[in-house]
């Protein structure tokens, strides 16, 4: 996939707050408090989340915000595309860090009854996409949930979680509004996304400066996220990967596509400025090295897909260990044991 001003291309590799009513339909958080039985031992600051507020909502502002949704209503669809494949429907569902609402535009009024959508920015939710569900915009801190115990039969997140500070206590914050036999589904970037910027931006600050800060935010390691989830209280667990890898005609126009998305780095460590001639090297470097043969530059995101359900005594079980009757190894004696006339059919 291509951004929209050149080719597209498509690659696959494999708790109660204090709250106060704006306006109808939307609402701001002021303050929010722990699930109750929370793990998380100390508050996380890596990012500056007043900050990423602020990007995301100067990205929403822009004249053309369309221009640069490309990459997250892919992914949107792609979590609708799992919320369908569960044969049920939910009366009542969460959006969080629903951005312009990337997912809800996907889904039906058939499969969701109603949809909260929850942002930090206030100009991405009054510039939300239409759908035909019948939504309530709150805005509200992703890290600090307005919500009470056993409310929402599903919650869905796409894209955002990757800026929250304590992703564990976000994860319990999520099991703690879910219904019993609720079920969470989410995407987040992974480690891998934007590889080809970052070993570019590393190698030339490190050959014109002598060494190198970090440009890219750090991304949750796939081997954690399950652990992560089962701490939370998730149970009946599913987690993949997946790679989008979207070309460019160079690394400029790539970062202003980022700046676009509101996804430009917050964390506190991070440099404030690059001089302009290791900017010009890093984009040497980049077209260098990946540099395709039509003279685009990829860039790779690299997503994780999520899916953990509360636990729900109706749920299904695994028997316990050493209950099996047959071993694998009898599996390979199978065709001696079944009766002659089933063979023949």
């Amino acid at each position: 996939m291509v951004r929209p001003a050149g080719l597209w291309r498509l690659c696959w590799r494999p708790w109660a707050a204090r709250v106060s009513a704006e306006h109808t339909g939307r609402r701001e958080v002021t303050s929010g408090v722990s699930p109750r039985g929370s793990t998380s031992l100390r508050p996380l600051n890596i990012f500056d989340r007043d900050l990423k507020r602020k990007q995301k909502n100067w990205a929403a502002r822009q004249p053309e915000p369309t221009k640069f949704d490309y990459l997250k209503e892919e992914v949107g669809s792609r979590i609708a595309d799992r919320v369908y494949d569960i044969p049920r429907s939910f009366p009542l569902a969460l959006d969080l860090g629903c951005g312009r609402g990337y997912i809800a535009q996907y889904l039906n009024k058939e499969t969701i009854g109603k949809f909260f959508q929850v942002d930090i920015a206030e100009n991405a939710l009054k510039n939300s996409l239409e759908t035909e569900i019948p939504t309530v915009s709150v805005l509200a801190d992703e890290e600090f949930l307005p919500f009470r115990e056993n409310t929402f039969d599903l919650v869905v997140s796409s894209l955002s979680l990757h800026w929250v500070n304590d992703l564990p206590r976000a994860l319990e914050q999520i099991h703690y509004i879910l219904k019993p036999d609720g079920v969470f589904i989410g995407a987040m970037f992974g480690g891998d996304t934007l590889y080809e910027l970052r070993c570019s931006l590393q190698l030339a600050e490190t050959e014109r400066e002598g060494g190198f800060s970090p440009h890219i935010s750090p991304f949750t390691a796939v081997n954690d996220l399950g652990h992560l989830l089962g701490r939370a209280g998730f149970n009946t667990l599913t987690v993949d990967t997946d790679e989008i890898q979207v070309n460019y005609p160079g690394m400029f126009e790539l970062m202003e596509d980022l700046q676009g998305m509101g996804e430009s780095n917050c964390s506190w460590n991070r440099k404030a400025l690059l001089h302009r001639d290791t900017m010009l090297a890093a984009a040497a470097v980049y077209r260098e090295m990946y540099r395709n043969e039509d003279g685009s530059v990829p860039a790779t995101y690299q997503i994780y897909y999520m899916i953990g359900w509360k636990y729900h005594e109706s749920q299904a079980r695994p028997a316990e260990r050493g209950s099996a009757t047959v071993s694998f190894g009898e599996l390979g004696k199978i065709n001696n044991l079944m009766p002659q006339e089933k063979k023949s059919q």
